[in-house]
């Protein structure tokens, strides 16, 4: 069992924080998405595109086939994403649609009015990397709006859907058969770079939707953990979590306190514990993300 404590600065905090109406988030998911896919579409035809770079997804599709027969991507995107859109539709319901209709017509549009716009390189490494960052910053923004730009994605989720494949062993799938095409379209080492393309945009992604800031948990034990957890409370301003444990060796009952601090509020905690004990034993690691009690609000997102 365990017993969770919250301080009043902390409550304060939570209750102050004012979450957006219904309509508000609506509107504002709606400007990520745009947002997203100007800056999606910009670095899909500044960097991807004069590399031949297709990492994955219809993009890289849409780059193969301009690479064969000269269509524009914006084109074949379309002509990809609309029937995935309706085969989604029909086999995974109207849920899904309402989150992938706008961003499977707005992400071609903006691939199309900016089309032809200069890259400021000609070094396919560099493409790679800051077309794989432009575009996992833009999808980023995308995926915490709650939207969707459809693609292979959408195909993807069929697959899981009807064969039980897992959703990210699809996605794999696909991608690495588009990565594969590159290779024996364009030149092997295009397919190399693509790959790198690829990796950066994944952590891009995670980047953005896990927040700019991260957090700190620190599990500390102590025989002082009262006098440790009254300290926290007071003059950290934070709150904490009271966990039972067991000394492995000893089977002696122990209290473990778990906290979640700022990066910046790490070395005043540290200070804090060393002034009251300074034999405790103190575990401090990142977390991508916390939610509540006096840090972000999921509705705020």
């Amino acid at each position: 069992m365990s017993e969770g404590t919250v301080s009043e600065g902390a409550m304060k905090r939570r209750k102050g924080g004012r979450s957006l109406s219904p309509r508000a988030q609506s509107v504002w998911s709606i400007v990520q998405l745009l947002i997203g896919s100007v800056i999606v579409a910009i670095s899909f035809n500044m960097f991807m595109v004069p590399s031949g770079i297709a990492s994955g997804g219809v993009s890289g599709v849409s780059i193969l086939v301009q690479r064969l027969t000269g269509i524009t991507p914006a084109l074949t995107q379309w002509a990809i994403n609309i029937p995935l859109f309706i085969a989604g539709l029909w086999l995974l319901g109207k849920r899904f649609a309402v989150k992938t209709a706008l961003g499977s017509v707005i992400l071609p549009l903006f691939v199309l009015l900016t089309d032809g716009w200069p890259s400021p390189t000609d070094n396919p490494l560099l493409a790679a990397i800051y077309g794989g960052i432009g575009v996992g910053l833009g999808l980023g923004l995308v995926f915490r709006g709650g939207a969707s730009t459809g693609g292979l994605d959408l195909a993807a989720q069929i697959l899981h859907r009807y064969t039980g494949l897992p959703l990210s062993l699809a996605i794999v799938c696909f991608d690495g058969c588009v990565i594969a095409a590159a290779g024996i379209i364009i030149s092997p080492e295009v397919a190399l770079y693509a790959l790198i393309g690829l990796f950066v945009t994944s952590k891009t992604i995670d980047f953005v939707q896990s927040g700019l800031q991260l957090s700190k948990v620190a599990f500390i034990i102590s025989d002082q953990s009262e006098a440790v957890a009254e300290s926290i409370l007071n003059d950290l301003d934070r709150g904490l979590t009271r966990l039972d444990g067991h000394g492995g060796y000893t089977g002696a009952g122990r209290t473990v306190l778990m906290v979640v601090v700022g990066q910046n509020e790490v070395p005043k905690l540290k200070q804090l514990v060393r002034a009251i004990d300074p034999g405790a034993f103190v575990i401090i690691s990142n977390t991508a993300e916390v939610l509540g009690q006096g840090f972000k609000l999921e509705s705020n997102g």
